[in-house]
């Protein structure tokens, strides 16, 4: 008879035992992995093929996520060892080798995802998220108060619990959570967004090797117009043979409209706009959710509805699905077939379909699902907005990208043979499902009970 051993261990090291014998069951693939890189000593890097490299990058990410969450509950407790005192952050200042700000904005942090968000603090600790955009989502809901900020922790909880959000894209969870805090919040995401409108304003930052910056904060809509009509008038340039990098003539272009100069080309029509979406309830004030700048995330209904009204602005139709609130069609005006379907695909999918991009749609290409060469038809159910690099990377070897109109499912396998997924949020969220009540007759009138409360699964 043979007997099959295999790994176990605990802080002490690895032994091989029998199978019989060992309980709990064996290290999974990833912690594996982990004990490979972290309790071995002189990895040799140059023996190492790119499937083992991409692996030690996903050991790195999962230390650095658990080595945060570390950070934040030593931090929090230190707080609450010295109370107000501000002398904490003068000492994890000294023991962290970073400035005091930095460890007073840490202590911050840690504090708010040990008290506010333990389902965030423990994905930090399951090695699925890291500390710098679980600090975003606790910044995103430091204006609530601890009861709401623990039901938006809930709320993004269950959501990753479900499948309709993942952790490979730890911007598209930041803006959840800007959802459900629009959600839970209404009133005090319209003041905060307001306050910080009217503090908008330009700073000119030096930097090194006689370059500086020069940063301006503008509402959203406003520096996304802007970035368009200057991306615009660089491309038309840069089609015209100009040897300049992109970056360098977005640079040089808006140097020249600052200065009152001619950069050289005219603007091309249509390129300064922004897509925004918002349900027509809200439109009419009857709702105040489901309003969306497309490459920047929600946004409150009153600032919506106040863009929407700005002269110059083209409304649509949009006719969604109401069981899964997913792009279906949109109201036909005199236009071009190309055209019309160009803007269904660009409001559809609403930014590039690769995973981790999020650059708007309406300034990706037209991508073929189904290549025209291979009898693949031009149509919303055979297309997809793709960036120009990762339409490119689409046709590179050992790459596979893959998009479901149906349901907004984007993947992307690398050569290394993982993949990565992302999902569109729908433009309106689809109803609750709930479960039929048995109704009460009372007097010939029919009446429901609310149904029961139902606790968010973890992460």
């Amino acid at each position: 008879m043979v007997t099959e051993f295999v790994q176990a261990g605990s802080e002490a090291g690895i032994m091989f035992l029998p199978a019989d014998l060992v309980n709990p069951p064996p290290f999974t693939a990833e912690e594996w992995a982990d004990h490979r890189f972290t309790a071995r000593s002189g990895v040799d890097f140059s023996e190492l093929s790119d499937v083992e490299v991409v692996e030690a990058l996903a050991v790195a990410r999962r230390m650095r996520a658990r080595a945060d969450a570390l950070e934040a509950r030593a931090l929090d407790r230190l707080h609450r060892l010295r109370g107000a005192d501000k002398s904490a952050a003068v000492e994890a200042s000294l023991e962290l080798r970073i400035s005091r700000q930095r460890a007073a904005n840490r202590i911050a942090r840690g504090t708010a995802l040990v008290s506010r968000m333990p389902r965030v603090l423990m994905a930090m600790e399951a090695g699925d998220i890291e500390g710098y955009p679980a600090g975003q989502i606790a910044e995103v809901t430091a204006m609530l108060t601890d009861e709401q900020a623990r039901e938006v922790d809930d709320r993004l909880a269950g959501k990753l619990a479900a499948g309709r959000l993942g952790f490979t894209d730890p911007a598209s969870l930041v803006r959840a959570t800007r959802r459900l805090v629009t959600a839970i919040d209404p009133d005090g995401q319209t003041a905060r967004a307001m306050k910080a409108r009217s503090g908008r304003k330009v700073e000119l930052i030096p930097g090194e090797d006689t370059m500086s910056t020069l940063a301006m904060d503008l509402p959203a809509e406003v520096a996304a117009s802007a970035y368009a009509r200057i991306d615009a008038m660089a491309r038309a340039l840069r089609n015209q043979g100009d040897e300049r990098t992109l970056e360098q003539l977005r640079a040089d272009v808006a140097a020249d409209l600052l200065h009152g100069r001619d950069p050289g080309v005219p603007v091309p029509p249509g390129t300064a706009r922004v897509f925004l979406h918002m349900p027509v309830d809200t439109a009419l004030t009857m709702s105040d959710t489901g309003c969306e700048l497309s490459g920047y995330g929600p946004i409150p209904a009153p600032i919506a509805r106040e863009i929407m009204t700005r002269r110059g602005s083209i409304w649509r139709t949009v006719l969604t699905d109401p069981a899964t609130g997913a792009v279906k069609d949109l109201g036909r005006t005199r236009r071009r077939p190309s055209a019309f379907l160009r803007e269904l695909i660009a409001v559809r999918d609403r930014e590039c379909t690769a995973p981790g991009c999020h650059r708007p749609a309406h300034r990706c290409d037209y991508d073929h699902l189904r290549e025209w060469h291979h009898h693949g038809q031009t149509a919303d159910t055979n297309g997809g907005a793709k960036c120009e690099p990762h339409h490119y990377l689409k046709d590179q070897p050992g790459w596979t990208l893959t998009h479901d109109p149906q349901t907004g499912t984007s993947t992307i396998t690398t050569p290394t043979g993982r993949t990565y997924t992302k999902t569109t949020q729908p433009i309106n969220e689809p109803p609750a499902r709930s479960v039929p009540n048995k109704r009460v007759r009372s007097r010939g009138c029919a009446r429901s009970f609310d149904p029961p409360n139902e606790t968010p699964p973890p992460f």
